[in-house]
């Protein structure tokens, strides 16, 4: 392709609201332009880099046993109905109405879809089990888009679904998706983690997230330091390593602690550490309020709490509600004699001894609580955040964190559609079963997004050479040199008779602008003919590692393929 032909507006300057590093140089670069707020056009070379992602995907999806097919972006609200989500989704749930009022969604996802497409076709345990998938542009209303491509209002997703008889069938199929998105994410040459999940509102056990690993990833990884454990944050277990103290359990006193509000208030006043407070935090859990203690120096994990109880949703309370429901202020709150909620502990407050907790009264705390003599919990269990340090839940090494932008995910998701939406098959002894289910999502856009997050230096982008939107940028110094232009004209048509993918730019701009341009671009070799073209030499330079060499005009294309 010839730059006079196709459409690259790069440009100098940053734009002012691009805060990363992939957003500021998509833009720049003239991969993509904004719409408005979370919504983009991707420009021609933005095109080119998405196809080849979606071919790794759907070359690496065929050979997983996937097929693919096309679903509406446009569902009606009936099957969200169906599945219950239409009243859970939340606010990211694009809907609306049609002429004669009829309710619809704007697809964050397919589950629906797609159940409602196997449970009228697929009949017969013989028919499974059966993976299917599509690439689609999803709309989900972000609160606060930014980052450009990595959180937006709309994006372009594969999504795959599997459909099962038995749970060894679904477990198989798991493993194989698994791979093909390890093979995914390798051929994409990102530095990433599978990490242990939570499936948030999509359902289902047994999730994993694949991980770019970057500063500015919104998740926080959690990994082992001499081992392959890793998680998201919100789902690594803590290992129990503490035993009580054999200290002295001193009298229960109440005292006065005037305008000390929060742990780090307390603790200070007092003149005692964090780890020997109890801080006490209500949440309301579904339809049901619980007070929830966690060492003073800890965090609730909201995502542990709501695993725990099962419970379809977990928020913490208001002030309002604290007071309304406890009597009392937020930073008051503490579990001896509260009986209006439950309580339940995190496992490490059993072993505190003397501990310091609000009063239920303002401006007044305990000293000296301890636990099962002062307050009686319904259980103890592992509910706080993991820390960096903390022994790993392989018990191999210590606990590191790492930032991390999620890619992938890939679900087992159960029965919790086909039930829902009657998704039955007769089994090999004529009984109705409801389909056991997988679900299995890759942002192709946020890919695009990472892989540029990634590959990048203070020039510009860095593609991978099966990533990069052409191969080569052949580039004549002065067009308006008859013999450079010839020269450049009868390589780009030999070289892309070669099979070659090349950009040239046959613009009439000054050198130092056409380098600059490539460099911002990234296309992994350039090619320059300048003064030396009428002896047959040619300049080409490597952009990752800045090495140039001179070639010779007739051995250029086995070079370029010897780099590439």
């Amino acid at each position: 392709m010839k730059q006079t032909m196709t459409l690259i507006p790069t440009l100098r300057e940053t734009p002012a609201d691009a805060e990363i590093k992939s957003h500021q140089l998509l833009l720049r670069a003239g991969f993509m332009r904004q719409n408005s707020s979370g919504v983009y056009s991707f420009m021609p070379l933005g095109i080119r880099v998405l196809q080849k992602i979606e071919t790794i995907v759907r070359e690496e999806m065929e050979n997983a046993g996937a097929v693919e097919l096309l679903m509406p972006a446009l569902q009606q609200a009936e099957f969200w109905q169906e599945s219950g989500r239409w009243y859970s989704y939340g606010p990211e749930l694009m809907r609306l109405k049609d002429r004669n009022n009829r309710e619809f969604a704007l697809g964050a996802t397919h589950e629906e879809v797609i159940t409602s497409l196997v449970r009228d076709e697929v009949k017969s345990y013989k028919r499974l089990p059966l993976t299917v998938y599509q690439i689609q542009t999803k709309f989900r209303d972000e609160k606060r888009p930014r980052f450009g491509l990595l959180r937006g209002r709309e994006f372009i997703m594969k999504d795959a679904y599997s459909f099962h008889a038995n749970q060894e069938s679904l477990d198989e199929v798991y493993q194989r998706l698994f791979t093909a998105y390890t093979n995914i994410f390798t051929r994409c040459g990102v530095d990433f983690r599978a990490v242990i999940a939570d499936s948030g509102a999509m359902g289902g056990k047994d999730t994993h997230e694949f991980m770019v690993l970057s500063e500015v990833g919104e998740d926080t990884i959690a990994y082992s330091d001499t081992s392959d454990y890793a998680a998201n944050v919100e789902m690594a277990p803590v290992i129990l390593t503490k035993e009580r103290s054999t200290e002295t359990e001193n009298p229960l006193e109440k005292i006065e602690t005037p305008g000390q509000k929060t742990i780090e208030d307390v603790a200070s006043f007092l003149n005692v550490s964090q780890q020997q407070c109890i801080k006490t935090l209500l949440f309301k859990v579904d339809d049901k309020y619980v007070a929830v203690l966690v060492r003073g120096d800890h965090e609730v994990n909201d995502i542990k709490l709501k695993n725990f109880y099962d419970a379809g949703s977990v928020e913490l309370a208001s002030p309002a509600e604290t007071q309304e429901i406890l009597g009392c202020p937020v930073g008051s709150l503490g579990p001896v004699g509260l009986k209006e909620v439950e309580i339940l502990a995190d496992q490490e407050v059993e072993f505190l001894v003397n501990a310091v907790t609000g009063a239920n009264e303002e401006d007044f705390h305990y000293i000296n609580v301890n636990p099962n003599r002062d307050f009686e919990v319904s259980q103890y269990t592992d509910l706080r955040f993991i820390q960096e340090g903390d022994v790993s839940p392989d018990g191999e090494g210590t606990i590191k964190f790492a930032k991390g932008i999620e890619v992938g995910h890939v679900f087992k998701l159960g029965t919790r559609y086909s039930e829902a939406m009657n998704a039955v098959y007769l089994d090999e002894n004529g009984r109705s079963q409801p389909m056991i289910m997988g679900c299995y999502g890759i942002g192709v856009s946020r890919t695009l997004a990472a892989v540029a997050e990634q590959f990048n230096d203070d020039k510009g982008l860095l593609w991978p050479a099966n990533l990069a939107p052409y191969q080569v940028h052949l580039i004549p110094v002065n067009m308006k040199d008859d013999t450079q232009a010839a020269v450049a004209e009868e390589l780009y048509q030999d070289l892309k008779a070669q099979g070659l993918a090349v950009l040239m730019d046959d613009r009439k701009e000054r050198a130092g602008v056409k380098f600059a341009d490539s460099d911002l671009i990234g296309i992994p070799v350039r090619v320059t003919v300048g003064k030396k073209a009428a002896d047959g030499i040619l300049e080409v330079k490597i952009r990752k590692t800045g090495e140039v060499l001179e070639v010779n005009k007739a051995e250029l294309a086995e070079t370029l393929k010897g780099l590439l």
